[in-house]
């Protein structure tokens, strides 16, 4: 299955992120919240972001799998997904407002493609009885 691979890289990229976290918590000993610490705050607001658009992405893009969309739409809209959430997360931890914004708008844009191609891939035909 071809999403499973999507599925695995974002796994990584949410490893990633909490490790940076995790990181972050043990050099600035901080347990619980943010104890004011920007770096810590990038950090975590770069993990939740993540965590709040994957699951609804990810699990887009397996129904247009399983609803039998070619398999170059979803490797396309697969990479779509994860390059805005790299873009995005990279932009948090460095600060950058512009590029944040763009990982925003590849994301969004990858959520719309993804559940308007889920209609038009849909098997109405299963749906409403042949």
């Amino acid at each position: 299955m071809t999403s499973v691979i999507y599925v695995s890289l974002a796994a990584f990229l949410i490893v990633w992120l909490s490790l940076n976290v995790i990181k972050i918590r043990h050099a600035r000993q901080i347990s619980l919240g943010d104890g004011g610490a920007p770096d810590l705050i990038k950090a975590m607001a770069a993990q939740a972001n993540a965590l709040e658009y994957l699951p609804i992405g990810l699990l887009l893009l397996f129904l247009l799998e399983f609803n039998g969309s070619p398999l170059l739409v979803v490797h396309a809209l697969g990479i779509l997904l994860l390059v805005g959430r790299l873009i995005h997360a990279h932009a948090i931890l460095t600060g950058n407002l512009s590029t944040r914004v763009r990982g925003m708008q590849i994301t969004i844009w990858a959520l719309i493609i993804l559940g308007s191609a889920n209609l038009l891939f849909l098997p109405y035909e299963k749906l409403f009885g042949a």
